[in-house]
């Protein structure tokens, strides 16, 4: 099934526009980008992200997950590493080679986004959504303070391939992406829902047996270091949530010094104060949620995709012991693709504003007290968003059932 350029109300979607929109929107973000590696000195492009505790990490002796374990899948880590070895080890020339490296991320990102957006059946739509995006990617800094842009680049780069009924590819850059993060693994619940199981268990089996192949190359290597690495999430407490609030943690999510992950048995020191509640009882309740919204509602189209995607998305958050603010960077391209112009620029823009405020507006000068305003509310609006969503995963089911068989897609 090819991207095509629908029909819009003022006719047939321009041909041409198909792939000159895409490149005249990566053309806009790539300028801004330049200029503002221009522009800013050295420390303004580092701005309030974690290029320093990149290049710390990449510092330490040897290889990640080899001689040093870190908190990271190894996709990044390795990456960092490569990086900081064509830089010599000079900081400012690794911080150019990364800010670069996430900036050619970014442009494919928008660049695949254009694309997914010509599903879209209003040829307006589809504009101001790859405009809003192009808005969001040129000047929300999360995309350069952290690597969050390459995971988003490969679910996107998988969305892609599972729309051109490519499925090995789209399972290559599902494992590209749960390597990089784990958010991407998400994609497969609205993979599976949408009933084409050789498809399906081609792209599912690529992706997570990739996973665990690269994974287990690595065990076998520097088990201690490996096992350190993947358990040392477990131990990091609850951090900006309302559960990190009920445990009394107002941190960021951050570890000890970067020297630490020489020792493999740091991994495993318990950070913050203890759990309130049970991660793992509250999983069980939001797994079971999951599981039946799962299978509540059927997949018939790319927008609907987007909503399972987006509401696997927000049970995830909702779960999660811990939040990071670049993480809204995941919401926005699904509320983009998946809604009404109005409606997802009116809910990206609370959601960047919510979370800018905590980091670095608040955070960063030490007013903790401000996570007692910004977590409830961002946790209200991702309830919202996914009750949101369900609603038109179940509206777009009743409608279909009441259609009939006959005239369904």
């Amino acid at each position: 099934m090819k991207l095509k350029v629908k029909q819009t109300e003022a006719g047939e979607g321009n041909l041409a526009d198909a792939w000159i929109v895409p490149w005249i929107a990566v053309g806009l973000l790539l300028a801004a980008r330049l200029w503002t590696v221009m522009a800013l000195p050295l420390d303004g492009l580092r701005g309030y992200g974690d290029f320093i505790h990149f290049f710390r990490m990449a510092d330490l002796p040897g290889w990640p997950y080899l001689q040093s374990w870190s908190e990271f899948p190894p996709m990044f880590p390795f990456l960092a590493e490569i990086l900081y070895r064509l830089a010599h080890g000079q900081e400012h020339v690794f911080v150019y080679l990364l800010f670069l490296t996430l900036m050619a991320a970014d442009a494919g990102s928008l660049y695949l986004f254009t694309r997914l957006a010509m599903s879209m059946e209003n040829r307006r739509d589809q504009l101001i959504a790859t405009a809003a995006f192009t808005v969001v990617l040129s000047s929300l800094p999360y995309q350069w303070w952290y690597f969050d842009s390459l995971a988003v680049f490969f679910m996107l780069f998988s969305l892609y391939w599972w729309q051109q009924n490519k499925a090995i590819p789209a399972g290559l850059a599902l494992a590209a992406g749960i390597l990089t993060k784990y958010f991407p693994v998400l994609l497969l619940a609205a993979m599976y829902r949408q009933g084409r199981g050789k498809r399906f268990l081609l792209t599912a089996c690529t992706g997570l047996g990739l996973t665990l192949l690269v994974n287990g190359i690595l065990w076998i290597s520097a088990p201690e270091m490996t096992a350190a690495s993947l358990a040392s999430q477990s131990q990091k407490g609850s951090w900006e949530t309302v559960w990190a609030l009920a445990d009394g943690n107002l941190s960021t999510g951050n570890f000890g010094p970067e020297i630490e992950r020489l020792d493999p048995a740091k991994a495993y020191i318990p950070r913050g104060k203890p759990a309130a509640f049970s991660p793992l009882a509250s999983l069980a309740l939001f797994g079971s949620v999951g599981l039946g919204a799962l299978l509540s509602v059927k997949v018939k189209n790319f927008q609907e995709m987007t909503w399972m995607t987006g509401l696997a998305f927000c049970l995830l958050f909702l779960w999660s012991p811990g939040w990071s603010p670049q993480w809204v960077f995941y919401l926005i391209p699904l509320l983009l693709l998946g809604s009404r112009p109005r409606e997802g620029i009116l809910m990206a823009f609370v959601l960047i504003f919510l979370n800018l405020l905590e980091w670095p507006v608040l955070l960063s000068r030490g007013l903790f007290w401000g996570l007692w305003l910004t977590i409830p509310l961002r946790t209200l609006l991702i309830l919202v968003l996914g009750l949101s969503w369900y609603q038109k995963l179940r509206g777009a089911l009743q409608h279909k059932e009441a259609l009939g068989p006959a005239v369904q897609p």
